[in-house]
């Protein structure tokens, strides 16, 4: 690969109350997405026509010494199965990458109001895409048990 391949710069930034990646209560959470000056104000242009946002953001408090590469039990619960770190959404990720869903708010110049990103102060946004539906699942979702558990506050109004 090419360094231009791997390597990412960041779009804008998150603006959140939440300074500590903690694991719930996201829901009425509500950020705002600074973009980087080197876009222009059209960057934006008609994204206030969707009710919802993907942003993909760089867990940057994550300890590069912490990454998780192997299987573990989620959140430290020995009642729940260990499972490969491909098969959790824990924050210590190889990459440190986190995808979010959020609902958007509004949009005032160049700052992007969300509620819902489970993503915390000064967090690097790599990219902002609109929710389509047409991209959710398609046929029937299934996951084990331990991990609507797992998700049961994570979304929860606090």
């Amino acid at each position: 690969m090419t360094p231009a391949a791997t390597s990412m710069q960041s779009v804008g930034t998150v603006r959140s109350p939440r300074i500590e990646a903690t694991d719930d209560y996201w829901c009425d959470v509500e950020s705002v997405i600074e973009i980087d000056s080197r876009f222009g104000a059209d960057a934006l242009l008609g994204i206030d026509q969707f009710s919802h946002l993907e942003i993909v953001f760089l867990m940057h408090r994550v300890d590069p010494e912490e990454i998780e590469t192997s299987a573990r039990h989620p959140r430290e619960r020995m009642d729940w199965p260990r499972v490969g770190i491909f098969a959790q959404r824990g924050k210590a990720r190889p990459n440190r990458i986190g995808v979010s869903r959020c609902a958007l708010v509004g949009v005032d110049g160049m700052k992007i109001r969300v509620r819902g990103l489970d993503a915390i102060e000064g967090t690097p946004v790599l990219d902002i895409k609109p929710w389509l539906g047409e991209f959710g699942p398609r046929g029937e979702v299934t996951q084990p048990d331990w991990s609507r558990e797992l998700m049961r506050d994570y979304y929860r109004e606090s």
